[in-house]
């Protein structure tokens, strides 16, 4: 109120700070990031970048400029492009699996900075290959868009529900028109007052697919609002999907790829290399579970964020995806002969091989050494992805255990060993 024509409505930006102090002359008239209309990786606009962020910033570049592959390459997978960030990869491995679509030994990539994380999943690795290999099985495939119908009461809001039921198969020929590969196989719905949410699920082939569905599902919401009148109208998002978050309908029905991973360990093999009994074993797996109800945590598990974030980075994946992957559920039980069983359920794998980041020089090396790069490797890098978590979840759910005699904790003295880069 009494707000002048000449006034802004918005405050002026701060002057740019940066630790020597500030230039606000240079801010206000330098401060845009140079960008080419014409061509935006070429290494002219490159230097031009390197130079405006020494020139506005404390930093001096050189590490983040060097890198070994036509910057053309990274069109598509980053903006305002200046250089890279070097992560260090390590190789974990042997790791035995027998999947559907991984089976044999595999050596796997990992891009991480914690000290210790590979020289854990090693020794899972290990009582892994002692035990004859970790079962893989890929139970479920869906990618989602979720759209949001809202009508003007929760009658018509029932009526469309039904109505959606009867013209499946109109919508799922409109939605296919716009991809090769997409396959739409179910609309969920769910009423709550005027509104429909729903949740689209497609098989997308070897992409993680969620710019395939929004496409997809984008083009059938147009085909139904012209057939649906009553419709008020929509959002091609409703946040059903929850998408890079972890949620209860994902961990029921399945984001990317559900997979679950079992195996059993003889008694001797989990006493002589992680130096624990089935029993005391299963009987910590107990104690973490019910924290993780007290907590209302997204799974019971130890750290399977570890071994994805470190696969997911090294391969080219969409690491923000980790909010879904992570959710699982363990379960764990002493045999009649006195083995360790072990299973865990990942329901949101969500990973590629062909599209995306996956093309990236470097990152396709990575996929390359697993043989898991383009078309038709996708479902055997979700059962990769699921044996390195159980290789993780092994080894770290020993190392918690405090020994009786020395009162040491092998998770402490690891750390304190490899982890010290101060």
């Amino acid at each position: 109120e009494g707000r002048t024509r000449a006034q802004p409505l918005l405050a002026p930006p701060p002057p740019f700070f940066y630790s020597g102090g500030f230039t606000e002359d240079t801010a206000m008239s330098n401060s845009k990031i140079p960008r080419s209309n014409e061509n935006d990786y070429s290494a002219d606009i490159i230097a031009e970048r390197q130079a405006f962020i020494e020139e506005q910033t404390p930093a001096r570049l050189h590490h983040t400029r060097q890198f070994s592959f036509d910057p053309e390459a990274m069109s598509g997978n980053i903006e305002n492009l200046f250089g890279v960030a070097q992560v260090p990869i390590g190789l974990a491995g042997p790791l035995l699996i027998d999947g559907e679509h991984a089976q044999g030994e595999f050596y796997v990539p990992m891009a991480t900075v914690e000290g210790t994380m590979l020289a854990s999943y090693n020794r899972g690795m290990k009582v892994i290959r002692e035990s004859g290999g970790v079962k893989t099985t890929v139970c479920g495939e869906a990618m989602q868009r979720a759209p949001c119908f809202v009508f003007r009461d929760a009658r018509d809001a029932r009526d469309f529900n039904l109505w959606l039921d009867e013209n499946f198969s109109e919508i799922k020929a409109v939605a296919e028109s716009t991809t090769s590969v997409g396959k739409l196989n179910e609309i969920e719905h769910y009423i709550a007052h005027n509104m429909v949410f729903t949740r689209f699920d497609y098989t997308t082939g070897d992409a993680a697919g969620q710019n395939m569905t929004s496409k997809a599902t984008f083009v059938a919401c147009e085909w139904i609002r012209e057939r649906f009148p009553q419709m008020r109208h929509y959002l091609l998002s409703g946040n059903f999907d929850t998408e890079k978050r972890t949620s209860s309908v994902n961990s029921l029905k399945g984001r990317g790829r559900r997979v679950t991973a079992e195996i059993t360990i003889p008694r001797d093999v989990l006493q002589a290399h992680l130096r624990i009994t089935p029993e005391a074993m299963h009987y910590g797996w107990g104690i973490t579970t019910v924290a993780s109800f007290l907590t209302h945590s997204s799974n019971n598990a130890a750290h399977p964020a570890n071994g994805l974030a470190a696969l997911y980075l090294a391969t080219g994946q969409d690491i923000a995806n980790i909010g879904e992957s992570n959710q699982c559920s363990v379960y764990t039980r002493v045999t009649r002969e006195g083995d360790y069983f072990f299973s865990i359920t990942l329901p949101a794998l969500i990973l590629a091989t062909y599209g995306g980041g996956t093309n990236l020089p470097t990152q396709r090396e990575c996929l390359e050494i697993m043989d898991c790069h383009g078309q038709g490797k996708a479902l055997k890098l979700a059962e990769i992805a699921a044996g390195l978590v159980v290789a993780g979840e092994l080894s770290l759910g020993a190392a918690t255990r405090v020994d009786k005699e020395t009162r040491q904790n092998e998770g402490v003295n690891a750390h304190e060993r490899l982890g010290r880069n101060r």
